[in-house]
């Protein structure tokens, strides 16, 4: 026992050496002048300086004080060298970032930047590596805890590891690739009208045709899912999402002419895969030139991405601009280096390289580009199940363009002072593509950035499906005008609105996308902000932290229209009591996702079983793809859309069933699972106890006894479709555990400009010792929030610690 209590007090000692001391003065080399870092009571950092390069500086520091193991994290993600540290677990993850060239594309912008901008990133730097070197001289506990477990090398931050982070977001941003893969292997399974209703789509010219992916490539047949190719444990690392799990959001902003206070109100609530930390951290800069700035920044980059200054607002939404294309090139049969183009063979570029794996031989892989972009390695984006024999899949995309400029674009938000100066910021941006939703003293207005690949009216494709590279009407044609991508100005309404919603109704090519990432919450967000004449900050709250589901109002009439009507004189068998029990708690309820009732958790389990139930038959293994609700598609199938009802009838049996039979029998199936895991009676489930918010440490949340400490888990109100979103993992045996949230909300009063609110999910620290690891985490549950000041002198007036850096 005592040599078990020295041991655990010499891992808290050494852990503990890294907690940042926020009370200190510390001398370092590369500043102008002296920079404060006033820690608020959340342990906000509010950055002095006497210089916009100093104040940089201090951002960076302050980044590496607090969130120094997530930000080696991303840059190693991008590098593709996590399999150093973690082994053969994470070699396929290491490949495709290689195939990418992620790290090689943020070397080569870092020279199209502004010189100001590169200032500002080198600034940053300075800041970051200024933190190293007191880690390294003061013994400060490597920094971080998890150097202990994984290694200490950490070499010094360069701009271009800023940019690098940048792209893992643009990364995570985007499913089209998946949606491309998903959208053949599905269509190879079923007729093009059950694809419109798994994929619907909106009203089409009547002269533009479905693409059809088997008679593009006839010989491909379809295939069994394959294995995930990464290990579960470290899986969160992976930056490459499945459809449907890319960025997602709510903004909506109201003129004064729509404002109580006569001043404009914003709202924008960013959602992104939940994680311990968090992916944000929140901050105020404040330029001697310019004034502060406030609001969420992403640890690794230089600036706030989403915030406000004195005169100027922005938030973001994921715009869903189909920015990626699957591109199946033909190798030569005659030489296998070379491949298929419109005007003969061409060679492969490519290299050999090397990936190190910690405890095993380091695996030799030969990366391989073409005019369309990198091959894609192994099955990711599924890409292999879809790929005939002789062919290779690559992916075009946007964000490898070394000629983006999107850290430009940050600088010039922070600096703008009206909308007209927010979207000039904007034009030099490719990826990302967003929509910024922004707000002066004046006005509200939307406009979506990024540049769009310009497709040919002729292309085959239309960005659906992979298509035949060595058919030149499928090549891109550069990018759409900026002035093409759409924008709402001025609205007479005094508002706007976007949760990932449709924004333009062009035609191919210039439609923007044929996939959306919200056809159900906009509809709440417009009732709920349109009632209203006249908005407050409370009002925004109100809306932002919404958790009635439209999608339960709609589907549960559909669904329960005959079981609600029923006499009861039919056999009884043990689910009777929670079958009745049940119906009659769904027959009165509002809809409302609250964690502390049992209606959103038996609705969630019934229309899982229903789809389970409407797709097995059809899609065998294929269905596990599609482990969400598909709200439209069950919606089609009991209004019979275009003859969408054949889903309900079993094609192995005899009997020609009916979609009120199918949703009696997945009704048995869900209170048969829920009263097996939470016992026999309906009052006493919560849905809180499976929509638990699991905001996982991407490297320690997955190792025993660690990941007690490491994750952060507590039950949570919402769904996949509710304003406030807590979009579920879908995957058994938890498939109800929220993963991808909003973990960043923010308010601008610009009425009360000391009235800004804001939280994020979990807290400023990323060190598990640290009170600030997770103490705003219960606040964020709530739909609480804390206040941010542009004042310093309110900054200073509660301050936990006051960091000083001087010249050395």
């Amino acid at each position: 026992m005592a040599l078990l209590a020295i041991g655990i007090g010499v891992v808290y000692y050494l852990a503990a050496g890294s907690l940042p001391e926020y009370d200190a003065t510390v001398e370092v080399d590369g500043l102008n002048g002296p920079v404060e870092i006033v820690r608020d009571l959340h342990a906000v950092p509010h950055i002095f300086g006497e210089t916009d390069e100093d104040v940089f500086f201090g951002l960076g520091y302050a980044h590496a004080q607090d969130r120094l193991w997530q930000m080696t994290m991303l840059r190693r993600t991008a590098q593709g060298r996590l399999s150093e540290l973690f082994g053969e677990a994470t070699v396929e993850i290491d490949h495709l970032l290689r195939a990418l060239d992620i790290y090689g594309v943020a070397q080569a912008m870092v020279p199209n930047q502004s010189p100001e901008t590169q200032s500002a990133m080198r600034a940053y730097a300075a800041g970051v590596n200024a933190r190293l070197r007191e880690v390294q001289a003061e013994a400060l506990g490597r920094g971080a805890p998890e150097f202990f477990l994984f290694g200490a090398e950490i070499a010094p931050w360069t701009p271009a590891d800023s940019i690098a982070v940048n792209r893992i977001m643009a990364l995570q941003l985007t499913d089209h690739a998946s949606r491309e893969t998903l959208r053949a292997e599905l269509s190879l399974l079923l007729s093009p009208e059950r694809l419109d209703d798994i994929q619907p789509l909106p009203p089409l010219p009547p002269d533009l045709e479905r693409p059809d992916f088997s008679s593009l490539f006839p010989e491909v047949m379809p295939t069994r899912d394959a294995q995930p190719p990464v290990a579960p444990l470290f899986a969160a690392l992976n930056p490459v999402h499945e459809v449907g799990s890319a960025g997602a959001s709510n903004a909506w902003a109201a003129a004064p002419s729509r404002s109580a206070s006569g001043a404009t109100v914003m709202a924008s609530d960013p959602h992104l895969g939940l994680s311990a930390p968090s992916i944000w951290m929140l901050a105020r800069l404040e330029f001697p030139g310019s004034g502060g700035v406030i609001g969420g920044t992403i640890p690794g980059l230089p600036g706030i991405l989403i915030g406000r200054n004195a005169d100027f607002g922005w938030g973001l939404t994921t715009s869903y601009m189909d920015d990626q294309d699957v591109y199946i090139e033909r190798i030569d049969p005659n030489d296998p280096t070379q491949y298929i183009t419109p005007t003969g063979s061409q060679k492969f570029r490519s290299r050999d390289i090397l990936i190190n794996v910690k405890g095993a031989p380091a695996r030799q892989v030969t990366l391989r580009w073409t005019r369309h972009g990198p091959v894609i390695p192994g099955d990711h984006y599924r890409a292999a199940d879809i790929t005939p024999p002789g062919h290779v899949a690559a992916l075009a995309w946007t964000a490898l363009d070394p000629n983006d400029r999107s850290m430009d674009t940050l600088m010039g938000l922070m600096r703008a002072r009206s909308i007209a100066e927010g979207r000039l910021a904007l034009r030099p941006l490719i990826s990302p593509p967003q929509n910024v939703i922004m707000a002066d003293r004046e006005d509200v207005a939307l406009q979506v950035m990024g540049k769009m690949p310009h497709r040919r009216d002729t292309h085959v494709g239309q960005g659906r499906i992979p298509v035949p590279g060595w058919v030149e009407e499928n090549d891109w044609l550069g990018y759409l005008p900026f002035d093409d991508n759409p924008r709402v100005l001025s609205p007479d309404s005094g508002m706007v609105i976007n949760t990932n919603n449709r924004t333009t109704d062009a035609p191919f090519p210039r439609h923007m996308s044929f996939s959306w990432g919200d056809s159900q919450r906009i509809g709440r967000a417009q009732r709920l902000l349109g009632q209203r004449e006249f908005h407050t900050p409370e009002s925004f709250i109100d809306a932002q932290t919404d958790i009635v589901s439209p999608t339960a109002r709609t589907l549960l009439p559909l669904i329960g229209r005959d079981l609600w009507w029923q006499d009861g004189t039919g056999p009884e068998d043990r689910l009777t009591p929670l079958r009745k029990t049940a119906l009659e708690r769904l027959a009165e309820w509002n809809g409302e996702m609250s964690e502390h009732r049992p209606e959103p958790l038996v609705y969630a389990m019934w229309v899982r079983a229903l789809q389970i139930r409407l797709m097995r038959d059809e899609l065998g293994p294929v269905a596990d793809r599609l482990d969400r609700v598909e709200a439209l598609f069950i919606e089609r199938a009991f209004l019979d859309i275009d003859g969408a009802a054949a889903w309900c009838d079993v094609v192995t049996s005899r009997a020609v069933e009916t979609c009120q039979d199918m949703a009696a029998l997945a009704l048995d199936d869900a209170l048969d699972t829920l009263s097996a895991q939470y016992g026999n009676r309906v009052e006493s489930w919560r849905w809180g106890e499976a929509h638990r918010a699991f905001h996982e440490h991407q490297v320690l949340g997955g190792i025993p006894v660690l990941s007690f400490f490491a994750n952060i888990v507590q039950p949570t109100s919402g769904g996949d479709n509710t304003l406030m979103r807590g979009r579920t993992r879908g995957e058994d045996p938890d498939p109800f555990t929220n993963v991808h949230g909003s973990a960043l909300r923010v308010i601008y009063d610009f009425g009360d400009p000391e009235g800004s609110r804001y939280i994020i999910s979990t807290g400023q620290s990323g060190h598990m010792l640290s009170r600030h690891y997770d103490d705003l985490a219960t606040l964020w549950r709530r739909g609480d929030y804390i206040p941010m000041s542009l004042d310093p002198e309110r900054a200073r007036a509660d301050a936990i610690g006051v960091t000083r850096l001087v010249p050395r």
